[in-house]
């Protein structure tokens, strides 16, 4: 058990088997009925119990982030790889195979907290370090870089995105007038754009998703020298997407996929890993590159400013309690531990503003760091006081500095025995309202993205574009966008301008012809770990055919679940049974990764009625596809059996061999 998970031990009620007391200890004899003058009269205003109890259910709710509000998170540990001592001072960086707890929040950014989890968006990936110096928050997304370059703009972007104030529609989804508009007439949006246009917007799952700090930091070492960093969280898993068609059917089939998914992963022991990556630069390289470091539009392209994995992190425990931890979890940028510090990045310096002023709303005043969930593990003496929610009890007449009733306690600790201190950067400038000029390139590095992506990828985009643009009703603000994006790639524009019915841009020259390998999921791990096989079958399958291949596919840390026409158990022709996890009714192709066709008795042609259905959506995603015995008849024009990515055979090793390869493929673009 961590010290974090010790510490939050005090917290956790077990209520099973207890008597019922109000929130006083106060044991209550009766709960069923408020208190009234006789049995059909009034209710009593003396009836505290009704009023405690319905006071506290009135007030249940805390108002909900007005973005990243549908979140999911999970309790973990980072273990360090290296030492980083040469560029930081920070206590958990220094010696490898130190262990420090964390909780990561993954979330949407547009929709509120009822809309579904497969939309088109940027998704939050925020993490909090319980180290000894103190709580240290990485505060990332799954994309590297922003909308905008200011933060003063971030009311502004947030305002565009959700749903139009006049109608409330639509609900977490950019494929609407305002969005865009905000987008042609703000074109330093241009970069992420691009990024929430791609696959990259409609990850597979949070255990297939990248993360990423967003912002430059520093790190400075004990000696005082300041290195720039980016951070990386990189799944050992890869980075995998959905498809659109298939994004929207989960989002009804099932709007809570992505957190079932990272749920049932820790509930099942296959617990979701990263390796956190940093990308350093000198201070005397700041100014070396065709972009400003500085600039939240802009990513360091890993072929220039290489990747080095410093550490991994194991998401191995379920929250206990969505709301208190999860929901009352505060993350701040500005939670940092010495040997970490800021750059001038203008998005970064306004947001060290603005989230402990939303915690002040959201979590009802001051005291929110005593919540169980957000309290550092190392322990925390200050001169603040009282206010909403104050746990603590201080003890002492002294409640301020400097003094000398108390021995001038709690008393400051110097830089050199781990007190922070802030950077010792020079400045030597005016005070402006401005944007340097090094800020104003807004298409190279939409280009170097579009460039990078393979054929499929750019197809998607294509496709993207074309759907979201095709919702919004303003002429004027789809020709302003095609014009935009024109000076990206005239390839992307061309097609999406003629599929909207605006004049195709003239021709030009794309902003860039820069290409980062890195940037495309074609390059990223592919492995059949942590896929999801659904298992076709009915009464009397091949059990000597089809058991090793589901014995094979779990051995490789498949999810392998079987669909059948009812629940219970259905027999095999050598007697061996399966149990039934899903019926038609409540299965769909779209929830699984590859579909397996195993046979069995269908007397009325119904089961392969069915199974053709699963079978050809399945196909028709790209999906890898494996069938066996009396399976084989299921195939047909919507899934042909020598289509790419089709594996049909006896069963056997064999066959699980071939599957197991495709399904480490993940799509099979060819078939588009």
């Amino acid at each position: 058990m961590s010290e974090k998970d010790k510490q939050l031990e005090q917290y956790r009620v077990k209520d099973e088997g207890k008597a019922l007391t109000t929130n006083q200890g106060l044991k209550m004899a009766e709960d069923e009925f408020s208190l009234k003058a006789g049995e059909r009269g009034p209710t009593l205003m003396e009836d505290f119990h009704f009023r405690e109890k319905m006071t506290h259910f009135d007030h249940e709710r805390i108002p909900e982030r007005i973005v990243h509000a549908r979140g999911f998170a999970a309790h973990g540990e980072f273990e360090l790889y290296e030492s980083l001592a040469p560029y930081t001072k920070a206590g958990f960086l220094q010696d490898p195979g130190t262990k420090t707890p964390v909780f990561v929040r993954f979330s949407t950014v547009a929709g509120s907290r009822g809309s579904a989890e497969t939309v088109r968006d940027a998704r939050g990936f925020a993490t909090k370090f319980y180290t000894q110096e103190g709580n240290y928050d990485l505060v990332g997304n799954n994309i590297p870089v922003f909308f905008i370059q200011d933060a003063i703009k971030f009311p502004d972007l947030i305002h565009a995105v959700k749903p139009e104030p006049h109608n409330e529609m639509p609900q977490a989804a950019s494929a609407h007038d305002t969005f865009w508009d905000f987008v042609a007439n703000n074109q330093e949006s241009a970069h992420m754009v691009m990024w929430a246009m791609s696959d990259r917007a409609i990850p597979r799952s949070f255990r297939m998703m990248e993360g990423f700090g967003v912002h430059t930091f520093r790190f400075v070492n004990e000696e005082g020298r300041s290195h720039f960093v980016k951070f990386h969280w990189k799944p050992v898993l890869g980075v995998h997407s959905l498809v659109w068609d298939e994004a929207q059917k989960i989002s009804g089939k099932d709007p809570d996929f992505h957190r079932r998914d990272l749920w049932e992963a820790i509930e099942r022991g296959d617990y979701p890993e990263y390796e956190l990556a940093v990308q350093l630069l000198t201070e005397e390289d700041e100014f070396r590159f065709d972009f400003d470091i500085l600039d939240p539009t802009k990513l360091w392209p890993e072929e220039e400013v290489p990747v080095k994995r410093i550490g991994k992190m194991t998401l191995n425990r379920n929250v206990d309690n969505v709301f208190a931890e999860t929901e009352q979890v505060a993350f701040h940028p500005g939670h940092v531990v010495p040997g970490i510090d800021f750059s001038n990045d203008p998005l970064l310096q306004g947001r060290l503003f603005s989230y402990t002023d939303t915690q002040l709303s959201r979590l009802g005043g001051s005291n929110f760091h005593e919540l169980p969930i957000n309290r550092p593990v190392c322990p925390f003496h200050n001169n603040q006081r009282d206010g909403i929610a104050r746990h603590t009890i201080n003890r002492g007449q002294v409640s301020y500095h400097n003094n000398s009733l108390a021995g001038n306690t709690p008393s400051t600790t110097p830089e050199r025995e781990g007190g922070y201190s802030h950077y010792q950067e020079k400045i030597d400038a005016r005070k402006v309202r401005a944007r340097s000029e090094s800020f104003k390139d807004h298409f190279s590095q939409a280009a170097l993205f579009w460039n990078s992506m393979s054929e499929p990828e750019q197809q998607h985009m294509i496709d993207a574009f074309s759907f979201e643009l095709g919702k919004v009703m303003s002429s004027s603000v789809r020709e302003q966008v095609v014009a935009m994006f024109a000076q990206v790639s005239p390839e992307l524009a061309t097609p999406v301008a003629e599929r909207i019915g605006v004049d195709a841009p003239p021709a030009g020259q794309p902003a860039s012809t820069k290409q980062s390998p890195a940037l495309s999921q074609a390059n990223t791990t592919h492995s059949p770990h942590g896929r999801k096989v659904g298992v076709i079958a009915g009464p009397q399958f091949d059990d000597a055919a089809v058991l090793p291949v589901l014995d094979a596919l779990r051995a490789a840390g498949v999810q392998v679940e079987v669909i059948a026409e009812r629940l219970g158990e259905i027999a095999g022709t050598g007697g061996k049974a399966l149990e039934v996890d899903h019926t038609f009714l409540t299965a769909d192709s779209v929830l699984f990764d590859a579909l397996y066709a195993a046979g069995g008795e269908d007397e009325s042609g119904k089961l392969a009625r069915q199974a053709s259905m699963l079978l050809g959506e399945a196909y028709g995603h790209c999906k890898p596809i494996a069938a066996s015995s009396s399976g084989k008849d299921w195939l047909g024009p919507h899934a042909p059996a020598n289509g790419p990515g089709v594996v049909a055979g006896e069963g056997g090793e064999g066959l699980a061999d071939a599957f197991k390869e495709a399904v480490a493929a993940h799509r099979f673009w060819t078939r588009d």
